[in-house]
C-alpha cells in the first residue's frame, strides 16, 4: 500500500483542530441555548455575536482565542476554567457568569459533552490520588495554605480569616463580619473560664486567642500547615497568650485528650468523603459525655453530593486538591452511624459567603502588583480571580451552603441557641 504524501498528512493534521474547534463550538452553543434562566452572551475571536440569548445577558463572554472551544469540548467545566487560566477568553462579570451556568445545571452539565466524559475517568483517576491518608493531607494542606502568609495577608482582614464571615449584629466591614463569626461560635458553644476548648484547623489563630481572650477558656489548637502553625504560634505569644492557648502542628486523628468543647471552622471539607466518619468519631471520642461541638462547613445540595464526591473539578484540581464538599445529609449520616453525637442546632450562613468572596476578590485585584512582586505568574493570577468568583457565583446561586452545626453528647444540657445574645 502506498504511503500518504506530504501534502495529504499535512491536510490531516489540519483537520483536526478544525474538527476539534466545531466540536468545542457545537458544545458551547448547546449549553448557552438551554439556558432556562438568565443568559449569556457570546462574541467570538473575530468581535462578531456568536449567540445572543434570548432573555437579558447577565454576562458577556469574549473568546480571544479559538483554543477556548476545544478546552470546553474535551474539559468540560475544568476545560472552561484551564482556559480562563491560558487567558483564551475574558467576561465583564465573572461571578454573575458563573452564577448563571450555576443556576442552570442543565447547561452545567450540557457542557460535560461526550468528547469530556471521554477523559472523565482519567480526571477522576488524578483525583483519587490525592486521598487524604495522614502523608496524602499534609500533601494536600501544603498545596494550598502553605503559599505563603504574606500572599494570604494580601486579602484577607487584618484577623487573617478565611472563611465565611457574618455581616450581622452592626458588622459592615470584613473584619467585623469576621469577628461576628468567631464570637457566635463561641457563644452557640456556650464558652465559659472553665472550659477546655478544641479547635481543629487553626487558620492563623484568630478564633484560639478570641476565645482564650474574651472567654478566659483554655485553648488547644491543631492543624497540619507547617506556615499556618508557626504564624499562630507567634501571634498567640505576642498576645501573651502562650500560658492559654497550646498550638500543635498534629492530624486531628492524633489528637489525645479529653475536652468540654471543640470547635473546627471550615476545615470539614478537606477531610474528604471517605473520612467523614473517621472525622466525626474523632471528635466523639474527644469530647467529654457532656460536651459540645461545634463544626463549620460549607455544604452541596444533598442531591448533588453523590455525583460531586465522585467527580474531579476546578477546585479539586487545582485549589483545594483531596477536598470533597459534605452534604448536610452527608453529615448526619456519618454521625448518626460512628457516634453518639445528635445534632442541637443549625444554622445556614452560606449568603454572607457571597458578600466575603466578593470583598476578598475585590482586595485581591487591587494587590495585582504586590502578587506579581511575589513571583506568581499570570496564569496564577488568573486562576486565583477565577477561583475567588466560581465560588462567589456558586453562593450567590444558593448551589452551596455554609453551616454552623451544633453537634452534643448524651449528658450535654447546653440552653438553646438564640437565648445568648448577641456579642456585647
Amino acid at each position: 500500500m502506498d504511503r500518504p504524501s506530504i501534502r495529504e498528512r499535512a491536510s490531516r493534521r489540519r483537520r483536526l483542530p478544525a474538527l476539534l474547534d466545531g466540536a468545542g463550538r457545537r458544545v458551547v452553543r448547546s449549553a448557552l441555548e438551554r439556558l432556562s434562566h438568565g443568559g449569556v452572551r457570546l462574541v467570538d475571536e473575530r468581535g462578531r455575536t456568536a449567540f445572543e440569548p434570548r432573555a437579558a445577558a447577565a454576562a458577556t463572554v469574549r473568546v480571544v482565542d479559538p483554543s477556548f472551544y476545544a478546552a470546553v469540548a474535551f474539559g468540560g467545566g475544568v476545560g472552561v476554567a484551564e482556559s480562563y487560566m491560558a487567558g483564551a477568553w475574558t467576561t465583564d462579570d465573572l461571578p454573575a457568569l458563573i452564577e448563571t451556568i450555576t443556576v442552570n445545571l442543565a447547561a452545567m452539565e450540557a457542557l460535560e459533552g461526550p468528547l469530556a466524559r471521554l477523559f472523565a475517568p482519567v480526571s477522576f483517576a488524578a483525583y483519587r490520588l490525592d486521598r487524604n491518608t495522614r502523608a496524602g493531607s499534609r500533601r494536600n494542606i501544603v498545596a494550598h495554605y502553605d503559599l505563603g502568609n504574606d500572599f494570604f495577608g494580601l486579602f484577607l482582614d487584618p484577623t487573617m480569616t478565611y472563611s465565611c464571615g457574618i455581616f450581622e449584629n452592626g458588622a459592615d466591614t470584613l473584619e467585623a463580619a469576621q469577628l461576628e463569626k468567631i464570637d457566635r461560635a463561641c457563644r452557640k458553644l456556650r464558652l465559659r473560664k472553665s472550659d477546655h476548648l478544641l479547635e481543629i484547623g487553626t487558620g492563623w489563630g484568630a478564633l484560639a486567642i478570641h476565645a482564650a481572650t474574651r472567654y478566659g477558656c483554655r485553648v488547644t489548637t491543631t492543624t497540619i500547615s507547617e506556615e499556618q502553625s508557626r504564624f499562630a504560634a507567634e501571634r498567640i505569644r505576642r498576645a501573651g497568650l502562650t500560658g492559654r492557648v497550646t498550638a500543635l502542628q498534629t492530624d486531628y486523628r492524633d489528637v489525645r485528650g479529653e475536652f468540654d468543647k471543640i470547635v473546627s471552622i471550615e476545615m470539614l471539607e478537606a477531610v474528604g468523603a471517605e473520612n467523614l466518619g473517621g472525622y466525626f468519631a474523632a471528635c466523639s471520642r474527644l469530647l467529654k459525655a457532656d460536651g459540645a461541638a461545634l463544626i463549620q462547613s460549607i455544604v452541596i445540595r444533598d442531591q448533588r453530593f453523590r455525583a460531586a464526591s465522585r467527580r474531579q473539578d476546578f477546585l479539586k484540581k487545582y485549589i483545594f486538591p483531596g477536598s470533597c464538599l459534605p452534604s448536610v445529609a452527608a453529615i448526619l449520616d456519618a454521625v448518626s452511624r460512628r457516634t453518639d453525637l445528635r445534632l442541637w442546632h443549625m444554622e445556614d450562613i452560606g449568603p454572607h459567603y457571597a458578600t466575603t468572596l466578593r470583598l476578598w476578590r475585590d482586595a485581591f485585584l487591587s494587590r495585582i502588583d504586590d502578587v506579581r512582586a511575589m513571583g506568581f505568574d499570570e496564569r496564577f493570577i488568573r486562576m486565583w480571580e477565577y477561583y475567588l468568583a466560581y465560588c462567589e457565583g456558586a453562593f450567590r446561586a444558593r448551589h452551596v451552603g455554609d453551616v454552623q452545626a451544633l453537634l452534643t453528647k448524651p449528658m450535654c444540657r447546653i440552653p438553646p441557641v438564640g437565648s445568648e445574645g448577641p456579642a456585647t
